[in-house]
Order: C-alpha cells, then structure tokens, then sequence
C-alpha cells in the first residue's frame, strides 16, 4: 500500500471511529429523552397523529433484564464492599446499566409508529425513524411473516428490496411503495445509511386499528 492509501485508510478509520463515537452520545442523550417523555407522559405524537406501540412481544424479556440488573446491584455491592474503589466502579456500572435499559424500554414506549395527515412515521427503539409521505404509499396491507432467526434487515428479489423491521423475528404489516425511495438507516454496517427500498415490512401491536387509520388517509 502506497503512503497516500496509508493515509486514506487512516482517514477513513479515524472518520469512522468519530461517527461511531457521534452515534453513541446520541443513543445515550435519547435514553434520558425518552425517560424524561416517560415521567412526563409525553410520547413522540406529532398533533394529529395516531400513535401505535409495537413492544409487546420485547415487553417482557426487557422487563425482566431490567428486574435482574437491579437486583444484581446490591448483589455485587454486597460482594466487593470491602474494596471501594471497586465498589464504586461497580455501582456506578450498575445504576448506568439499569438506566439504559429501562430507558430503551421508554424509547419503546415513547416513539410510537404514527400515522397521520402527513403520512406514516414507522420507529423502532431508539434510533430508527423513517417518515413515508402518502404520494410515496402505494398500499399497506396486513400480513404476518416469521423469518428465521439473523435473517438480513433488507431482503432483495428481482422485483423488490424490501427493509423488514422484525419483533422477535416476526412482522404483520407490509408497506408497498410508489417507486423506490431512499430511507435512512442507523448503523454503520452492515446496510446501514442511506438505503433504496419499495417495500417495509414491519411490526404493530395492533394492526387492524392501525389499518383502519391508515384508510382514513389512503
């Protein structure tokens, strides 16, 4: 390799390591964002919009995690109380801990999919956001589909490029699109960024209310 390629790849990982670094402060200022909609009750509803969870099917799982992290503190506390310096870490990475998770469960919570005058807003947990104007809607439909565990977030035909937002490896919702649009994903691999797409299939709670907005509009 060259000193200018030397150099580009330095660039390039150095651009990276920032991004990632911009990526996580942001993740976390979100966790506080959303506990603080949560002790408030003031989810992410634009005026006019309908709000549509789709936490069910993680409810559970992150309630329990939440559960056993908090009961590990005074575990631990109990355990290294004889070091303090060690004792202090560890609470500090317990409540840190405990924090986090309860605050992706309010993300879950508090940013909602909606549909609304201008179209559908289709969320997940903390970073995925994606407004869909209804010129660029062709059809929503109601299908459910379970993949296989780790299958790919965008699935490719010949005749389509689908993004598939799963809840436990399932979705009940596709959204045909227009013509191909670009949405933007979090993530900086794999397939992350800006990403052309006809289709999403996604996850909500209740999909019938949600459809029977969707025709107020459609």
């Amino acid at each position: 390799m060259t000193v200018t390629g030397d150099r580009r790849a330095a660039a390039s990982a150095w651009r990276r390591a920032l991004n990632l670094a911009w990526r996580a402060l942001v993740v976390e200022l979100r966790i506080y964002e959303n506990i603080g909609r949560f002790i408030v009750r003031r989810p992410a509803i634009a005026r006019g919009d309908v709000g549509f969870g789709y936490h069910k099917p993680v409810f559970t799982v992150l309630m329990v995690f939440i559960v056993l992290s908090a009961v590990e503190i005074p575990i631990i506390d109990l355990i290294v109380h004889r070091w303090p310096a060690l004792r202090i870490a560890m609470l500090v990475l317990g409540i840190w801990g405990v924090t986090w998770m309860f605050g992706l469960l309010c993300a879950y919570l508090m940013r909602p999919m909606t549909v609304g005058p201008n179209g559908i807003r289709v969320r997940q947990g903390l970073e995925l956001d994606i407004p869909i104007a209804w010129d660029d809607i062709a059809s929503v439909t109601r299908v459910k589909q379970v993949d296989e565990p780790k299958s790919p977030r965008i699935v490719e035909t010949d005749a389509a490029r689908t993004l598939v937002l799963r809840m436990h490896d399932e979705t009940n919702l596709v959204i045909e699109l227009e013509r191909p649009t670009v949405v933007r994903l979090p993530g900086l691999t794999p397939k992350g960024g800006d990403q052309e797409i006809t289709a999403l299939r996604l996850w909500v709670d209740d999909p019938k209310a949600f459809l029977d907005e969707v025709r107020r509009h459609l």
